[in-house]
């Protein structure tokens, strides 16, 4: 899984602190945004193979920045919000979002979702999860 690019949408610095670390010890790059504008921004220029985004931004809700990304990218998307209301799990999905999971969430989880939305992503654009050669035998899904 490394080399892939994850753009974290948080405008919570202890959530960008925690994240970041993380991520790269999993052999993640991380891009951070703190806002919607910033993160369609960085959706458009940096190319991220998929983005955590929470839904309470101080600039536009969450949900707006799917709906913006859905209009021109099928990068995965997975919601990382506090907003724990089914009707608010539900849009965010309708509206293209991948996957939703609720502060406070265990990192575990979070990178096996992650994982899971990169890997269908993946498999959508045609990419072969495993590669078998001979004795060679290549998982690049893990």
């Amino acid at each position: 899984m490394t080399g892939h690019r994850i753009l974290v949408v948080d405008d919570e610095p202890q959530i960008q602190r925690f994240l970041k670390p993380s991520l790269t010890a999993a052999g993640f790059d991380v891009i951070a945004a703190v806002n919607g504008v910033e993160a369609l921004k960085a959706a458009a220029t940096q190319a991220p193979d998929a983005i955590l985004l929470d839904l309470g931004l101080p600039d536009m809700d969450g949900k707006d920045v799917i709906a913006e990304l859905r209009k021109w990218s099928k990068v995965p998307i997975v919601v990382l919000s506090a907003r724990d209301r089914e009707t608010e799990k539900i849009a965010a999905l309708d509206l293209g979002a991948d996957d939703y999971v609720n502060k406070p969430f265990g990192i575990g989880e979070l990178m096996a979702r992650l994982r899971t939305a990169l890997r269908h992503a993946a498999q959508s654009a045609g990419e072969v999860a495993k590669v078998v050669s001979g004795d060679l035998n290549i998982d690049r899904s893990n």
